[in-house]
């Protein structure tokens, strides 16, 4: 039976409304497409852990408290959060938000109750500092810091896939300090960067801006194009047949209608993607979990999606199985220690300062694809091309890999 009720989105996975059902909320601003995909995960996680039998006899219960999130009022946020906890008495809090994460982090340590949210370096230190009231805490998204180092990586791997080492960076002026920590990673790693252009979140001619970074010759173009600027950007690229190897991040790219939306120009576009968004089996749990979203919305995953879908199907879940009970120290140090397949990771698994563990040598959630004839084809991490035999493609018309092919 799914029910909602007037003033909030509330929905009972089953008939059962007593304290048999183990409550989870989720505070998020469902006009947000990714805080709606989040919380979308997380409902049909629960109607299949229900399907199941639910976890320790006990079924799972969503129960949704909008904090309007994208207008950044703390205390609009701050209430919304409180209510799941004092009004809907949760057992467990999940919220994609990340700007009131410090704030949601003091109320579940004030009410002793586990979140498992977004978040900033701060909150992560924070339980590193004050393990006690901070241990509450933990972070299912990555932070600045693991997706600077992933990117650096990757470009030093498309230097070896390519043999080039002058990059141009072309982003929206909201990730300026991000960019600057990527070249920095980058210059000390003996990249040569030849082009920094931060650009309006709206642009939709590219032409002005390939010339330039053509003319400054770069050979690696890392864009960060955000929406759906991404196709006219893609289609530029094409059709001038510009001299460089795109290598970034274009959110769009890794939706699976991408190559109709552009014609197929955004072939040999290499991009930072989501498996779950891709379609790739990064993980035995990634395209059942893909599909069965596609089919309970209609609508396409995306990496948000993933992770509301994770955590109520299967991290919890292992928490609680491995506690023998839903008792909040017990299920901390459950979490503390789990290692578990998600549709977005082989082994998840949770750092000291509750951040999700990224082991030397593991592949990690977030890839490179390129697109090659209709299809995404995963390059990155290097350990992903070699399992599926990839081979990374340089356009058919004139460019710097001239003296490679």
């Amino acid at each position: 039976m799914i029910a909602f009720s007037v003033g909030i989105i509330y929905i009972s996975i089953n008939q059962d409304q007593s304290s048999e059902t183990i409550k989870i909320g989720v505070c998020c601003d469902i006009q947000s497409s990714g805080d709606k995909a989040f919380y979308q995960g997380a409902v049909l996680a629960a109607e299949h852990i229900n399907a199941q039998g639910g976890v320790l006899g006990r079924k799972f219960e969503i129960i949704h408290e909008d904090d309007d999130s994208s207008e950044r009022d703390a205390v609009v946020a701050s209430k919304a959060f409180t209510k799941l906890i004092t009004v809907h008495n949760v057992d467990f809090v999940l919220s994609p938000s990340s700007f009131a994460a410090t704030t949601y982090q003091q109320i579940a340590s004030q009410h002793k109750i586990i979140l498992m949210g977004s978040g900033t370096d701060e909150a992560s230190q924070r339980v590193l500092d004050d393990y006690e009231n901070f241990k509450y805490y933990f972070k299912i998204g990555t932070n600045n810091t693991i997706n600077t180092a992933s990117t650096i990586n990757s470009f030093v791997d498309c230097r070896e896939y390519t043999g080039f080492n002058k990059i141009g960076f072309l982003y929206e002026v909201i990730l300026t300090k991000w960019v600057s920590m990527i070249i920095n990673g980058l210059t000390e790693n003996g990249f040569e960067i030849v082009y920094n252009i931060a650009i309006v979140s709206d642009s939709v001619d590219y032409s002005a801006y390939f010339a330039s970074a053509e003319d400054a010759g770069v050979e690696i173009l890392y864009p960060y194009i955000g929406g759906s600027a991404a196709i006219p950007f893609v289609k530029e690229y094409y059709d001038r047949q510009s001299p460089m190897v795109m290598w970034g991040m274009i959110t769009m790219a890794s939706q699976s209608d991408f190559w109709e939306a552009t014609d197929g120009k955004c072939e040999y576009t290499t991009n930072n993607g989501f498996p779950i968004v891709a379609g790739y089996p990064f993980t035995s749990k990634t395209v059942p979990t893909r599909e069965a979203y596609i089919e309970r919305w209609n609508e396409q995953a995306k990496s948000s999606s993933g992770n509301g879908y994770d955590v109520v199907r299967f991290i919890l879940p292992e928490a609680i199985k491995q506690a023998g009970t839903i008792e909040t120290e017990a299920v901390i140090e459950a979490l503390e220690t789990i290692t578990v397949e998600t549709s977005q990771q082989r082994d998840f698994a949770f750092a000291p300062n509750h951040e999700i563990l990224v082991k030397v040598g593991s592949t990690g959630r977030v890839c490179m694809f390129q697109w090659q004839d209709g299809e995404q084809v995963a390059l990155w991490p290097k350990i992903i091309k070699e399992e599926v035999g990839a081979t990374f493609k340089f356009p058919p018309w004139s460019g710097p890999w001239d003296s490679i092919n």
